[in-house]
């Protein structure tokens, strides 16, 4: 019985561009979409398109990749957060960050239910990856007493995402309306 061969090493320049390409697609989405044109992303990025496809043969691999990626760093945020801050003040702080996520993803919702089967595993990733992050966030404001009891920590998530389709403040902060939703999470004396 062969071992399985040890995973390829990626070369240096290679993770440069990959990491130069998500970090431009995610701008180039913000601005203008998930359809905006390819070459914009790799002309963003400072590589040819060619080295974009390379990366990502399609345009689903390269949206599912930003949408992974900035799931990744926003659900890690959680834990980063509360070893940072006070429990109510890691809620507000990881729910800006995430009204900010989803106010940048023009296009994606209907790029989700376009039928790619490129996409059908992004709505599962999302719910596993925030789900427990946001739940540690909730939990912890909730021992703390600064946050009522019984909130369902996906109903939340979901509740916050569709108010923060409209604009953020002109600060950056989440809109008046899920101000007023997470107003209502706290506890008052």
């Amino acid at each position: 019985m062969s071992a399985s061969p040890a995973p390829r090493r990626v070369r240096a320049d290679a993770q440069q561009n990959l990491d130069a390409l998500l970090v431009a697609a995610r701008a180039v989405f913000a601005r203008a979409g998930v359809d905006a044109p390819a070459r914009d992303v790799a002309a963003e990025a400072g590589v040819g398109v060619g080295t974009l496809y390379r990366h990502f043969p399609n345009r689903a691999a390269l949206v599912s990749a930003v949408f992974t990626t900035e799931i990744d760093a926003t659900a890690a945020a959680a834990d980063e957060l509360l070893a940072e801050h006070a429990p109510w003040r890691a809620l507000d702080l990881w729910i800006t960050r995430f009204t900010s996520f989803v106010a940048t993803k023009q296009g994606l919702s209907a790029a989700l239910r376009s039928g790619d089967p490129a996409f059908d595993a992004l709505p599962g990733y999302f719910r596993d990856r925030l789900g427990p992050a946001i739940s540690s966030l909730l939990d912890a404001a909730v021992e703390a007493g600064e946050v009522r009891p019984g909130v369902d920590p996906l109903e939340l998530l979901q509740a916050v995402g569709d108010l923060s389709h409209r604009a953020p403040s002109a600060d950056g902060s989440p809109n008046a309306m899920v101000r007023l939703l997470l107003d209502g999470l706290r506890v008052r004396p």
